[in-house]
């Protein structure tokens, strides 16, 4: 390795991205190559930086595997932070054994950190946290410590579990202190401010209120019966009934449970669930036999009980009702969309639909509605649209890349 590309890895490694770019910007060797293109991503150029990053694995000779593997790591993290969910897992994987098997430990347990990142973003955390618990951080240098302790803190956040969570991300400071690498600092200063801010509405008796997520966990551990906006559950203690799958009847257990104690007339009940504007006989027949099922589902936490008017829900050994709600009160309809775009990164629609589990078509018409309310932006055509909500002036978003990346 020569002086020049090792000056620019070493200028990587501290997150001096433009440092980098003035040892090897003008060369076109591959060790160049694969250096740009990380420093072009840490300045958020994503597209040049995965152009260049597949130019350097083409042009390392076929020898030189560990270096091609590095490259397919990098790609791989350009395309987590462009929110390109669909690259191949088993390149990925392939790259981390080969880098494992040849002693390159270090980008061995990055490449294992980029395969539980994916996973946490599209919500298969069974398979992150056990692919978690067979990455030790102990031998890793303070910037990888860093990254480790943020996936920790990732999937207990999902978990409802702030304690650990908070945990997680005092550990992740100190070792970013110790890396001494200001974008690391950034990103657990950001995640912090997950934890500092509302994560729902609690909706009662009329009014409402913000909730911070230590709020949410001791909601749904007490034995109060929660409608859940947020995952579209119905809940009592451990007792969970999930309606995800079944909008009308989450939308009828909804309006019941922001009616407690009260009832709910029958053409509320109709416009809340149907969306008719107007209740005639045949939707009175169907108001009916959802209630009917409604009633089935969630017999072993409550009753629905018929009223003069309407209905009214029973709940069972619960002392109070109380309805969780998306914190942004307005977009209710596309809250979740909302949610995954607040990271500040760009996604397509794709990646969202991956992500929430629902089809592009119904993505498609949130983000089309998002746009025209002037709430996100998209930039590109075609398959290369990207959507983001509008960025904040002042601020960058900032991308993690294994800094070192050697080239030997």
């Amino acid at each position: 390795m020569d002086s020049l590309i090792t000056a620019a890895a070493q200028a990587l490694a501290a997150g001096d991205p433009l440092g980098a770019l003035k040892r090897v910007a003008l060369r076109e060797d591959a060790p160049a190559l694969a250096l740009r293109g990380i420093a072009m991503a840490q300045l958020g150029d994503l597209v040049r930086a995965k152009a260049l990053l597949r130019r350097a694995a083409r042009a390392f000779g076929p020898r030189e595997v560990v270096a091609r593997a590095r490259c397919v790591v990098s790609e791989a993290e350009v395309a987590l932070a462009s929110r390109d969910l669909g690259w191949p897992e088993k390149a990925l994987a392939a790259a981390r054994t080969t880098l494992a098997a040849h002693g390159d430990r270090v980008n061995a347990a990055y490449a294992g950190y980029l395969e539980v990142r994916r996973l946490v973003l599209i919500g298969r955390l069974d398979e992150a946290e056990r692919m978690l618990a067979g990455l030790d951080p102990a031998a890793l240098p303070p910037a990888l410590r860093t990254i480790h302790e943020l996936v920790v803190a990732g999937v207990a956040i999902r978990r409802l579990r702030t304690k650990a969570a908070r945990a997680a991300l005092a550990r992740a400071g100190r070792a970013a202190g110790e890396a001494r690498i200001p974008a690391l600092a950034a990103e657990v200063d950001a995640a912090v401010v997950v934890l500092d801010t509302p994560a729902a509405r609690r909706m009662e008796n009329g009014g409402e209120r913000l909730l911070l997520l230590e709020d949410v966990e001791d909601l749904l551990a007490s034995n109060a019966f929660v409608v859940d906006g947020c995952r579209n559950v119905v809940r009592r203690g451990r007792t969970v009934v999930p309606l995800a799958t079944r909008p009308v009847l989450f939308a009828l257990a909804r309006a019941l449970g922001e009616a407690w104690p009260g009832d709910v007339p029958r053409d509320v009940l109709v416009a809340r669930a149907f969306g008719g504007r107007e209740a005639d006989e045949s939707h009175r027949a169907r108001l009916r036999v959802e209630i009917g099922r409604l009633r089935r589902v969630l017999r072993p936490i409550a009753g629905v009980s018929a009223t003069p008017r309407g209905f009214a829900l029973d709940p069972r050994r619960a002392r109070e009702v109380v309805v969780l709600a998306q914190p942004l009160a307005a977009d209710d309809e596309h809250a979740a969309v909302l949610a995954l775009l607040a990271d500040g990164e760009s996604w397509s629609s794709s990646a969202l639909a991956l992500a929430l589990g629902a089809s592009q078509r119904t993505v498609q018409r949130a983000l089309d509605a998002l746009a025209a309310a002037g709430k996100i932006q998209s930039f590109g055509g075609g398959r290369a649209r990207r959507w983001m909500t509008p960025p904040v002036p002042g601020f960058t978003t900032i991308l993690l890349l294994p800094a070192p990346l050697p080239i030997d």
